[in-house]
């Protein structure tokens, strides 16, 4: 990427449609989807639904119905940069921002917004994981543009709630009165609360004023690189001591300094649960966000015994409410397992009954820490 595109952008004569970018979020290892998900090649990059594209990919073809190509920007690790290249042909380098460290969702949003910022001054940004599904894409593409024309209009940060079906304790909740419609279907953000226990999370659904905190968020760059600077100012401060490299070929560098000096830190956290000015637009367009295992039993088909199977050759005697997920050459026969996680891949098999999927994490932890192991994370 060098400073010629830059000087050749311009806002004037711009489309709405021109003026709206993504940030796509593809960095993370995805533990919980362990041992499928590794750290040479995590769930986004995996055909996890089993429909012939990973979920990056799926998300990136979402968001071409709202962004022009080259309005997309990729945010991943930077061990990550050729399985971006070979999933998304389409990218071109300077779409690729690669973190030089793991320091959570505000730094890399900060990268994001400088390097747009430095292209459309007065650009729309959404910002959101590489590995949710989304089933009603049209209801999605509604509501996102929806976003774009409210914060285009507005100094304000905007976040999709989803409407919940259960009272999850695996999700943020967002609190919001319905009394405080601003446009449309924007409503003022109240109070941010991370996972609660189950009678919280019971309470939630009863008051039929919270939402599920899905992680989409969509802004003016101009809000966003604000809202840095009031509340996040070490991370501000960071960039924009090195906003000057970017688009140069001394970009890497001054990324790795930026990040260096920045806290680990979400964005959640840094600056949606201190601002005044959020707000959001209550979402139905079939999400999940795939954090676990059990998350992706819910969005699979089943047979008549609730089993969830991803394999060819699969025989099941006696066995009910299992996700199996197993190489499809392979002849696999399970007998008697009720309610289990059964994973198998070419040097791995995890069996773990699914109200223990939480353990998951735990047992790449111990594996992490014996050095015999660690080739199998």
């Amino acid at each position: 990427m060098n400073c010629d595109y830059f000087c050749q952008q311009s806002s004037k004569g711009k489309t709405e449609m021109q003026k709206n970018y993504a940030a796509i979020m593809a960095g993370g290892i995805g533990s919980r989807f362990w041992p499928a998900s590794r750290t040479n090649k995590p769930k986004q990059f995996l055909d996890i639904l089993g429909t012939g594209e990973s979920l990056l990919q799926a998300t990136y073809k979402r968001f071409l119905k709202v962004c022009n190509k080259e309005n997309i920007f990729i945010l991943t690790n930077e061990h990550y940069i050729d399985l971006v290249k070979e999933q998304l042909p389409d990218i071109q380098d300077f779409q690729i921002l690669a973190e030089p460290a793991r320091k959570n969702t505000a730094p890399c949003i900060a990268y994001a917004s400088y390097k747009i910022e430095q292209i459309e001054p007065n650009a729309n940004i959404i910002v959101a994981p590489s590995d949710h599904i989304i089933s009603n894409e049209d209801e999605f593409v509604r509501i996102v543009k929806e976003a774009f024309d409210f914060v285009s209009q507005n100094q304000a940060l905007c976040t999709l709630g989803i409407l919940p079906t259960r009272p999850d304790t695996g999700y943020g909740y967002i609190q919001y009165r319905e009394d405080t419609a601003t446009h449309d279907e924007v409503y003022k953000v109240k109070t941010f609360t991370e996972k609660p226990n189950l009678e919280t999370a019971k309470q939630f659904i009863k008051s039929g004023d919270f939402l599920w905190n899905a992680g989409i968020f969509i802004w003016n760059v101009k809000s966003i690189i604000h809202s840095f600077q009031q509340y996040l100012h070490e991370v501000s401060d960071a960039f924009e001591e090195v906003k000057s490299f970017i688009g140069t070929e001394k970009e890497n560098l001054a990324i790795e300094k930026a990040f260096s000096e920045c806290p680990n830190i979400s964005i959640d956290f840094g600056i949606m649960e201190k601002a005044e000015n959020v707000f959001v637009i209550p979402a139905n367009f079939g999400w999940s966000d795939l954090g676990t295992w059990a998350s992706l039993y819910a969005e699979k088909d089943k047979d008549y015994l609730q089993n969830a199977v991803s394999g060819n050759q699969v025989v099941i005697y006696d066995s009910s409410n299992n996700i199996i997920n197993v190489p499809k050459e392979k002849l696999v026969v399970i007998e008697g397992l009720d309610n289990y996680i059964i994973v198998d891949t070419k040097d791995v098999l995890l069996i773990c009954n699914k109200d223990h999927e939480q353990k998951i994490k735990e047992f790449t932890q111990d594996i992490k820490n014996n050095k015999e192991r660690e080739a199998f994370l």
